[in-house]
């Protein structure tokens, strides 16, 4: 019997990889939850931010930007500026693996690596230590501060509209890691403006300070990628209408998870994500539930995917329902946001204990934008 190629599966010729990177793929998981998954999410921030900065001047080819990170936004930022003929520095977290280091070089990046460091806080802030050093040592390069520069929203509006189109006839959620707050920001404000009812849930790390669980300890928590040890200006407290705080165990039975059922391969914070979502459609079912896949699980694996069978099963794994920050517990929280733009209650100062290997064991069998 003949082949015949769908229409749909028709592609398009682009002109340069990052055209190709940005084009999403809709993945029906149930009947209201839908994964976008992305090789790499941060296509969007970086083409929006460094159009945005040639385009007014801020840059011109041949510059130099600099940026901290650790992974997929340098990769992207790289990728970008070979397409625009800019020249790129990266101050690299710890956690960048050998595959992105080597993608980042041949691209013509420099690279500043950080040393070893179990401590992703202190990881975070040599980063930023050394991108000061640089730019005093070289006035001439521009800070792309993904963290803070809004320029990070913009490439999200086409994003947004391509949302729109496909997910049109029913109320949209977006289930999505903070991370930056870029993306984030980039694509609920114009997805709002055609309708106001659209909701924003956020998956948040215990540790991280975007949303007041700084004084957790999960000492296993990838905080790149889904949270933040130091305070980030594109992070928009007030776009938030719920927010979900996982452990690392948890997000890992969600990563692992959207593998076995749905085969597939994403990073950490979309596994998060992921659960986070699951918990949200079986509560609201008349609305669907946009689950953001930030990258894919390359850089997991070691972490994550070789210790599968240590995954905790899903099905039995439930938050707490908190009415504020004081009443955070791990292994999962979840609370009304109300999009506020500050908490009603400050953070506890006093330390948290870590989660420990019973509580798994229990809960498996029971400026900015």
């Amino acid at each position: 019997m003949p082949f015949t190629v769908p229409p749909e599966a028709v592609t398009t010729v682009h002109s340069h990889v990052t055209d190709a990177l940005r084009t999403p793929r809709l993945i029906r998981l149930s009947d209201n939850t839908m994964l976008v998954r992305f090789e790499t999410l941060k296509i969007y921030a970086a083409l929006g931010a460094v159009r945005a900065l040639l385009a007014d001047g801020t840059v011109r080819p041949g510059d130099t930007v600099v940026d901290s990170s650790s992974g997929i936004y340098a990769l992207a930022l790289a990728m970008v500026c070979h397409r625009y003929d800019l020249r790129c520095h990266i101050v690299a977290s710890t956690t960048v693996t050998p595959t992105i280091r080597s993608q980042l070089e041949i691209l013509g990046a420099t690279v500043d690596q950080m040393p070893a460091e179990s401590d992703l806080r202190l990881d975070q802030d040599r980063r930023v230590a050394r991108v000061r050093q640089l730019l005093h040592a070289n006035p001439e390069m521009h800070w792309m501060r993904q963290y803070h520069d809004p320029n990070h929203c913009l490439g999200y509006a086409e994003l947004a509209d391509l949302v729109r189109i496909a997910l049109a006839g029913r109320p949209l959620t977006v289930v999505a890691s903070v991370g930056t707050g870029a993306s984030s920001a980039g694509l609920i404000q114009p997805l709002r403006q055609h309708d106001p009812s659209t909701k924003l849930v956020g998956v948040q790390p215990f540790g991280s300070v975007s949303f007041g669980s700084e004084r957790f300890q999960d000492p296993e928590a990838i905080i790149a990628g889904i949270g933040s040890a130091i305070p980030f200006g594109n992070v928009r407290p007030d776009l938030y209408d719920r927010l979900h705080w996982l452990t690392f165990h948890y997000a890992m039975a969600g990563t692992v998870d959207l593998m076995r059922t749905h085969a597939v391969f994403a990073g950490l914070s979309t596994g998060a994500a992921f659960l986070a979502a699951a918990w949200e459609a079986q509560r609201h079912p008349e609305r669907e539930h946009l689950v953001i896949g930030a990258d894919t699980g390359h850089r997991y694996v070691d972490r994550v995917f070789t210790r599968h069978e240590e995954a905790l099963a899903p099905a039995p794994l439930k938050p707490t329902e908190i009415d504020a920050l004081t009443d955070l517990a791990f292994p999962w929280s979840t609370m009304d946001w109300d999009r506020r733009a500050h908490p009603d209650h400050a953070p506890l100062t006093r330390p948290v204990s870590r989660p420990s290997p019973e509580m798994y064991r229990a809960a498996e069998h029971g400026q900015g934008c």
